[in-house]
């Protein structure tokens, strides 16, 4: 398998020349950019950037999806292989999965392709500066630049990012550099300190991630019980849900959990149990939390909460469904 720094992509232009990277005390501040990674987070900043008057010099992308996506965001823009673009570019802009990041930019370090001053981005939520050591070691300059929404990879996107959050980290010479990026495209900018970043990123996982797998089992349930349309069932009480809990944190709870329904929770984990066992290990995991929640904040008596408890206790030693992913 060849490594992802050494795609062989042909070039719809030739190379630029690597231009002098602009210092930080220029008033408005223009870079040639690069991008390693045209996946739908890359691609969509990408343009962002270039609409923000920035150059966007050269792309590496070796997938179908991401060839698509160069054409659709970025059209004209070299493809290059990533040793190429890095060495095009005065803001090398690395969009690579979290676990590709480390040795991608070791790769592109050693072999040269990084240069002293040259900027280099990544968007990982997860690595701070410490994952682009290998870069500051030759003199770049380091940014981590990670946007808190999901992307489609599409133009639907570029609008998203106005008054989205980016989560920063930069050392304080760059800390300029990297606010003005964001507010070029029109986002806000959020300072994250380098020991903070698997927190703050597992904070956006933990909300977004989380809340697909949530919504999608609440749909199979109302699907099992005979809903013809579970989206628009659930889409009011979803949207106000969410709205309360951002706006009241705990204080928007309702439901059978916070009253201390028990005979109600336990007719639930009967029928999950009965026609959506997969469904069981997150219901019960869910209710334990809220149930936490719910004493901590004094909502609900310790009487109630132990009952309750017992109730989980059960359905979790009777009940204990084997996940499909780990089934032969």
């Amino acid at each position: 398998m060849s490594h992802p720094t050494q795609s062989m992509l042909p070039a719809h232009s030739a190379v630029p020349a690597r231009a002098e990277v602009p210092t930080t005390s220029e008033h408005a501040r223009r870079f040639r950019i690069g991008v390693v990674g045209a996946g739908r987070v890359g691609a969509v900043l990408a343009a962002a950037l270039q609409h923000a008057g920035h150059d966007v010099v050269a792309v590496a992308g070796e997938s179908g999806a991401s060839r698509r996506r160069i054409d659709d965001l970025l059209p004209g823009v070299a493809v290059l292989k990533p040793s190429a673009v890095a060495r095009a570019c005065d803001l090398l802009l690395l969009t690579v999965p979290d676990d590709m990041l480390g040795n991608v930019v070791t790769v592109l370090s050693e072999s040269g392709a990084i240069s002293e001053r040259q900027l280099v981005v990544h968007t990982s939520g997860r690595h701070g500066l410490a994952v682009l050591a290998p870069a500051i070691a030759r003199g770049a300059r380091a940014i981590a630049l990670h946007p808190a929404m999901t992307f489609t990879g599409t133009a639907v996107d570029l609008d998203r990012l106005h008054g989205c959050v980016f989560g920063l980290t930069a050392e304080p010479e760059e800390r300029a550099i990297a606010a003005e990026l964001v507010d070029a495209i029109g986002g806000r900018a959020m300072w994250v300190p380098e020991t903070r970043r698997a927190l703050y990123h597992a904070g956006l996982a933990h909300g977004a991630n989380h809340l697909v797998t949530l919504v999608t089992e609440a749909m199979e349930l109302l699907a099992a019980a005979g809903a013809d349309d579970p989206a628009a069932t659930l889409r009011p009480l979803l949207t106000a849900a969410l709205d309360n809990a951002l706006d009241q944190g705990d204080a928007a709870l309702t439901g059978p959990i916070v009253r201390g329904d028990v005979n109600t929770v336990q007719a639930h984990l009967e029928q999950i149990a009965a026609q959506a066992p997969t469904t069981m290990p997150s219901y019960l995991a869910l209710a334990r939390a809220t149930l936490g929640r719910a004493v901590t904040d004094g909502r609900l008596v310790p009487l109630r909460a132990l009952k309750l408890s017992e109730v989980l206790d059960e359905a979790e030693t009777t009940a204990r469904p084997r996940p499909s992913w780990r089934t032969a």
